[in-house]
């Protein structure tokens, strides 16, 4: 992801705009994509920001609410499997997920569950 252009750039842009230069001569002047110096520009109009936003999305999972319910899960069962964990959701909370959404989920926050040798043992041949 590349980085934000300065916000004083942004600023003389802006400047440059309100003091009645097209946005086409701004964006060349500035040496900017014409759509960039648009964007700017009306973002300024409708909010009054000049800053850069944040870049990127904000890390979130539509199992966040769950978070108690999946742990539970895991220290009652200790040998559950991604899968099931996604089945009991689908049964008993009616929310679907995949096993790589439950990983990330956990992952994310540090929560690690592995099977052990004895619970590879038991299992029926």
């Amino acid at each position: 992801m590349t980085r934000s252009l300065n916000a004083e750039l942004r600023g003389s842009v802006i400047a440059a705009i309100e003091d009645g230069v097209s946005t086409r001569e701004a964006s060349r002047r500035f040496r900017i994509g014409i759509s960039t110096a648009g964007s700017w520009y009306r973002r300024y109009r409708e909010t009054g920001e000049v800053e850069a936003r944040k870049q990127g999305q904000p890390s979130r999972s539509k199992l966040d609410p769950q978070v108690d319910y999946i742990v539970g899960l895991i220290e009652a069962t200790p040998d559950i499997t991604l899968a099931e964990i996604g089945e009991r959701l689908v049964a008993e909370r009616g929310m679907r997920a995949a096993p790589s959404t439950v990983w990330l989920l956990l992952d994310r926050r540090g929560i690690t569950f592995k099977k052990d040798g004895a619970c590879r043992r038991t299992a029926a041949s």
